[in-house]
C-alpha cells in the first residue's frame, strides 16, 4: 500500500463521514443495548403497572433502533442483507483508520 500526504483540507474531507458513521454506529449500539435492557427487565417485573410502563419503553427502544438502522442503511453506512457489502465498507473503514494513525 502506497504512502500519500494528506493535506489537512483532505484529511477533514476524508474523516468528517467517519464523524457520523460513528455517531450513528454508537446511537445504533446503545440503541440495541436498550431493547436488550427493556427485555429483560419485562421478563422480570411482577406488577401490571410496572409491566405496561416497560413495554412502552421497549416499544419505544425498538423504534428508536429502527430509525436508526434505516438511516445507516440509506446513507450506506450499514449493509444488513449484505454480508459481503459489509465486509468490504468494515474493510475500508479500518484502512482509513490505520492510514490517519501512520501519518
Amino acid at each position: 500500500m502506497a504512502t500519500t500526504t494528506m493535506k489537512k483540507e483532505e484529511l477533514v474531507k476524508a474523516t468528517a463521514p467517519l464523524d457520523d458513521l460513528a455517531i450513528a454506529t454508537d446511537m445504533l449500539l446503545s440503541a440495541k443495548a436498550a431493547v436488550r435492557s427493556y427485555a429483560i427487565a419485562l421478563t422480570e417485573t411482577a406488577t401490571p403497572k410496572v409491566h405496561k410502563i416497560l413495554r412502552a419503553q421497549l416499544d419505544t427502544a425498538i423504534d428508536t433502533h429502527q430509525k436508526i438502522a434505516a438511516y445507516m442503511i440509506e446513507n450506506e453506512m450499514y449493509h444488513p442483507y449484505n454480508v459481503e457489502k459489509q465486509v468490504e465498507h468494515d474493510v475500508l473503514k479500518a484502512d482509513t483508520a490505520l492510514s490517519l494513525i501512520k501519518e
